[in-house]
């Protein structure tokens, strides 16, 4: 009984560590800042995890067994919250991360090897672990719009009139359109083209940042992902007959979240800033 009751509780384990995603992000001695390769590591990470089901994520940093406690202490939250930043300019939820705690050292005996150097380290690392949800929970489709956006731009407009662009989407942290995205846009900008009446401020929006800070860029590291996002799309009509004197574009950062589901925050509007008058 005992034995059955040994195995039941291994495999009980088993089961939790198999639905935990496990990352490490490994530093430099004394330094907080997150190495290039290190950095493009986690980036990819990202990637994998973005579009899952996430219940939870928790940062653990850590230190060698050199300097004081105190010393440790302070490093590994300021490698924690290092990671953290990564997650936020980034545009991911983070309301999902529960823990981004310090750990101080790690003793030098947690590893069985010789080599004192690569022992440290392996020991200065921040470790991130990710538990989805699992089965992933059943997502209430969106309704549909009475209106689509191209028939709300073939419709009567008035000036201060701002159009969500549905199904425009970007990448996570990056500017550029999707394949789907650039297939809805032709279809906008035809109607644009011949709707010469119209001029409008294209306005971009990002998701999961604090307050109104912007999201980074990761194709330029530039803190304007909302700008970048917005020129895009202004780029993109213009290259399709869209006069650029009847177009602006500007990036709202997270100044105008819309409450609900984070990615729909991800967003690009038009705003009618003038109507023409037509003639007679």
């Amino acid at each position: 009984m005992k034995s059955l009751l040994i195995i039941l509780f291994l495999s009980f384990q088993l089961a939790i560590a198999q639905k935990e995603i496990k990352h490490q992000v490994y530093f430099l001695t004394d330094q907080y800042e997150i190495p290039e390769t290190e950095e493009s590591r986690l980036l990819l990470f990202l990637s994998e995890i973005e579009n899952m089901d996430v219940k939870k994520i928790s940062i653990y940093g850590f230190c060698d067994d050199r300097g004081s406690d105190s010393y440790n202490l302070v490093l590994s939250q300021q490698r924690a919250d290092a990671i953290k930043s990564v997650f936020s300019n980034n545009e991911f939820d983070e309301s999902v991360i529960t823990n981004v705690d310090g750990k101080g050292e790690i003793l030098l005996n947690v590893i069985n090897d010789n080599d004192l150097y690569k022992i440290r380290g392996l020991n200065r690392k921040v470790e991130i672990i990710v538990q989805p949800y699992d089965p992933p929970r059943v997502k209430v489709e969106k309704k549909p719009a009475k209106e689509t956006t191209e028939d709300l731009l073939k419709g009567d407009l008035k000036e201060g009139d701002k159009i969500q662009l549905e199904n425009i989407l970007f990448r996570t942290g990056y500017s550029y359109l999707t394949k789907e995205s650039k297939v809805v846009l032709d279809d906008i900008a035809k109607i644009l083209v011949k709707r010469t009446d119209i001029f409008f401020t294209i306005e971009g929006h990002v998701c999961c940042t604090h307050g109104s800070r912007d999201a980074i860029d990761r194709k330029t590291k530039k803190r304007n992902l909302s700008l970048a996002r917005a020129k895009t799309v202004y780029d993109y009509l213009a290259e399709r007959g869209v006069k650029r004197y009847r177009m602006k574009f500007v990036g709202h950062k997270r100044k105008f979240p819309l409450g609900g589901e984070p990615e729909l925050d991800r967003r690009v509007e038009i705003l009618v800033t003038r109507i023409l008058k037509q003639k007679n």
